[in-house]
């Protein structure tokens, strides 16, 4: 008995280790494609071009994340590791509600680029076209994770990288510097992938329940929503003001620094991909683990983008920020380092509380926190562009992903108190001895007497 315990737990560590390793893969072959047209467009085309790239990237940015709140992060909250027959079911719904939604915001995108001029109107016109591929392709990400097949999710991936390769090839040798084709072979390519993803899954995105998803899982889906569109659109907003404020080329040089950081961001989104669904298996199996899992998970994700900032402050003066973002953007890119590393950190402490949250289905503390957090983020991030310009509005960044984290880790403790899921601490157990004790005049009951929040998925798709 003795000799099998400690085998069993390395057996479960080996299957953690082993998902949390292919979202780190995915994610670093998701971000090969991403920044090779980013870097293209930073070295080929100059600051001002880049910040119109950038526009239409915060723009995608935002549709993404409505997408993930309408599709993917319901289904990671209640089909992460169901038998593959309910997966499949399900998986085709939420495939659908995220092709329906690149439909439409695609035609949002295209709406806007008719009244817009210069480098953000090619921009935006590229990003219209490629939106509906786009979204589709990381629909079957997050569905392949949920099954716990991210392997599927990485070779989905390579195939949109490897797609890419070509075209820029092309457009490199005919001198086609132009942010549209960029652009349009990007989302070119993550298309060919989305119609892969199909075929690996052998499901059909089926956008004709788009509409019979979203009102299934609208206790989740409309506050993920919000919750996900307010913190991407206050992204969206502040690069706006930011535009508007110190122009484009500052809006250049804060997406250059991004970049800069984008080895460490690898790491981050690909354990992001991991965090949620690792988070409900431990509230399903030791429920009284998850708070040690979301500490673990923010202080060692906050380590690592500390060390990654530091060594950028030693790498870029010896020639890896020229080599990087070229003559024009390295410098200025430079000079963000420091705070733009302290804002990652604070995202990384947001981070661990999200996916206990999230893991919970706590969907109105989760979007409460991120409500707060996304006004301070705007405010101080335009506060910032006004008093500093780029430098500034970094700065500003910093200090509000500080406060934001304090708003998430509030509200996750909350939730911990109102779950039915969570063991109580033996003060706790006693309090509500006491209350129990003192009748009616001590208050409401406690939260621990009131029905969880999570969402029994065993009424979804029977068989």
């Amino acid at each position: 008995m003795n000799g099998r315990l400690p085998a069993k737990i390395g057996a479960l560590l080996h299957k953690i280790a082993q998902r949390f390793g292919w979202g780190l893969a995915d994610q670093a072959m998701c971000s090969v494609s991403n920044a090779a047209v980013s870097f293209y467009v930073a070295r080929e085309l100059g600051a001002t071009e880049f910040g119109a790239f950038s526009l239409a990237y915060v723009t995608y940015a935002f549709a993404l994340t409505a997408s993930r709140g309408l599709a993917t992060d319901p289904f990671l909250v209640r089909f992460s590791g169901t038998d593959v027959a309910t997966w499949r079911r399900a998986a085709a719904d939420c495939t659908g509600t995220a092709l329906t939604t690149g439909l439409v915001s695609g035609s949002l995108v295209l709406v806007a680029a008719a009244v817009l001029q210069g480098g953000p109107r090619l921009a935006f016109l590229a990003l219209g076209l490629a939106l509906p591929g786009l979204l589709l392709q990381d629909s079957w990400r997050y569905s392949f994770f949920a099954l716990g097949q991210g392997r599927k999710a990485f070779v989905n991936d390579l195939v949109w990288t490897l797609t890419l390769v070509p075209p820029l090839l092309l457009l490199r040798i005919y001198h086609y510097n132009s942010v549209f084709w960029l652009m349009a072979a990007w989302g070119a390519a993550a298309t060919v992938a989305a119609g892969f993803g199909a075929v690996q899954a052998r499901v059909i995105p089926r956008t004709a329940q788009a509409w019979t998803w979203v009102a299934r899982h609208r206790d989740l889906g409309l506050r993920y929503l919000v919750e996900n569109t307010s913190n991407s659109g206050a992204g969206q907003l502040r690069t706006y003001g930011l535009g508007a404020i110190a122009g484009l080329a500052a809006v250049g040089y804060v997406q250059a620094a991004a970049l800069l950081m984008g080895p460490f961001m690898v790491i981050f989104l690909g354990m992001s991909l991991v965090t949620v669904p690792e988070a409900t298996r431990i509230l399903r199996n030791s429920p009284g683990r998850l708070r040690l899992y979301c500490v673990a998970v923010a202080i060692g994700m906050a380590s690592l983008g500390l060390a990654w900032g530091g060594a950028l402050l030693v790498a870029l003066p010896r020639g890896l920020g020229r080599l990087l973002l070229g003559p024009d953007l390295w410098q200025p890119a430079s000079q963000l380092v420091v705070p733009y590393t302290f804002s990652v950190m604070g995202f990384c402490l947001i981070a661990g509380a999200t996916a206990g949250l999230h893991a919970l289905g706590a969907a109105k503390r989760s979007l409460r926190a991120m409500i707060i957090s996304s006004v301070i983020y705007l405010g101080c991030n335009l506060a910032g562009a006004y008093l500093g310009d780029a430098v500034g509005t970094v700065r500003g960044a910093a200090i509000a992903t500080w406060l934001g984290a304090v708003v998430w880790w509030w509200q996750l403790r909350l939730a911990m108190r109102e779950s039915d899921q969570i063991p109580e601490s033996a003060g706790a157990r006693l309090g509500r001895y006491r209350r129990l004790r003192a009748g009616p005049l001590a208050g409401p009951a406690s939260a621990a007497d009131r029905p969880s929040q999570n969402f029994s998925r065993s009424r979804l798709y029977a068989v």
